[in-house]
């Protein structure tokens, strides 16, 4: 989502762009979320610290979260660094930032929704976070108020009848929900992305099959090999998700990265819910698509190439069959992916510290697909070097350099 979106940014400021990807556009992060645009998401998630919830976690109790020991050790560094920023005040600081990103999400993707003709995929009647106990529900409350008051967020409180009768595939009776009225959902994440990639083409943009790994400085330019030859450019942006690490680490960059890994499997739900509902407490989502129910799971710290392990989504399926009829699953394996996330919880977009010509555009955590647009228009508007919509230096790769 954020490469393509920044390469129709670059196309519509009159930059000869070439896509450059190792698969079609949409397959590979941006295929496996749980198809919201997320306005209310103007906070970004913070690591826990709630004793009883990190006792779960290393214990590996609960869905929210699992972990392997090798992918402990290898983000130890940069997980530290989240901690610490987690803490109230820079917490704080980083949802400043963030929150200005998000308020541009929906005008932004509506904008790419209506030029690309893809309005049959997006449905504009927001989601649930569905919550087992009342005080969850009156401390999630508490909050939505907050964030409407500061923010302009919009919500409605439902208790236990409204929300049966919003939402009757519920075979239990729970506390209550918050509906985010002005986020959307998208019934095939992957196919949004494929309509927003042809829109490109059909402004003449060209779309190759490549591997990033082959980029070089060339001259006082870059190269990057496709499978139509050599690629030569006098400027080379890397909008390339929880991949980004590796590449930029040949670059002598030692940014604090780090990945969190989901899944997501499909059901064929007798009964489908209206909208998608996050069961705010297990910490999954159940959402409607074109190819059933889709479960996705939260987060995995794994490496990004260790085998799946089917732990956390055995135990999102227990709880969500507490909810739902999910029928059976389609016979496919579960889909595996992950989110690129920073330290300090904001993404990476600008120009690289120490190599001309160089753009990243990388880093949007749980948000890639929200944000795609936003973040496609502002480093382009950075790349032309016009005003841009919103001050982009809390997003400066240089921060960290």
């Amino acid at each position: 989502m954020v490469g393509t979106c920044t390469a129709l940014h670059l196309q519509q400021r009159g930059f000869d762009v070439v896509l450059v990807d190792r698969r079609a556009p949409g397959q590979e992060t941006s295929l496996g979320n749980a198809g919201l645009i997320q306005r209310e998401a103007v906070e970004p998630y913070a690591f826990p610290r709630e004793p009883g919830f990190l006792l779960n976690a290393a214990l590996g109790r609960g869905a929210e979260v699992h972990w392997h020991a090798r992918g402990l050790w290898q983000m130890a560094g940069s997980l530290w660094a989240y901690y610490k920023n987690s803490h109230p005040q820079p917490h704080a600081r980083a949802a400043e930032g963030y929150s200005r990103l998000i308020a541009h999400a929906t005008d932004e993707h509506d904008l790419l929704i209506a030029a690309s003709g893809a309005q049959d995929l997006v449905a504009r009647e927001g989601f649930r976070f569905v919550f087992r106990t009342a005080e969850a529900f009156d401390k999630a409350a508490q909050r939505a108020d907050r964030l409407r008051t500061r923010l302009g967020v919009r919500s409605q409180a439902e208790n236990t009848d409204q929300l049966a009768q919003a939402e009757p595939a519920l075979r239990v009776p729970l506390a209550g929900a918050l509906h985010w009225l002005d986020s959307w959902a998208v019934n095939d994440p992957g196919a949004l992305v494929q309509r927003y990639a042809e829109l490109f083409v059909a402004r003449g943009g060209r779309l190759l099959t490549g591997d990033a790994a082959s980029l070089q400085q060339q001259g006082a330019g870059w190269s990057v090999q496709t499978t139509e030859g050599r690629v030569d450019a006098q400027q080379a942006l890397l909008a390339l998700g929880p991949w980004a690490d590796d590449l930029i680490r040949t670059l002598g960059y030692r940014f604090p990265l780090f990945i969190k890994r989901g899944y997501h499997q499909h059901y064929q739900a007798p009964v489908q819910l209206r909208q998608p509902v996050l069961d705010a407490e297990r910490g999954y989502v159940l959402a409607p698509m074109q190819r059933g129910l889709r479960l996705t799971t939260g987060a995995e710290f794994a490496p990004i190439d260790a085998p799946p392990t089917p732990v956390q989504l055995a135990k999102a399926q227990a709880l969500a069959r507490e909810l739902v009829d999910l029928g059976q699953p389609l016979p496919e394996p579960p889909w595996l992916g992950a989110r690129p996330c920073t330290a300090d919880m904001l993404p990476v977009m600008g120009p690289a510290p120490r190599h001309k010509g160089l753009w990243f555009n990388f880093g949007h955590a749980h948000q890639g697909f929200t944000l795609g647009p936003v973040a496609g228009r502002l480093l382009a508007e950075m790349v032309s070097a016009e005003a841009p919509l919103l001050d982009p230096a809390p997003y400066r790769p240089a921060r960290f350099a």
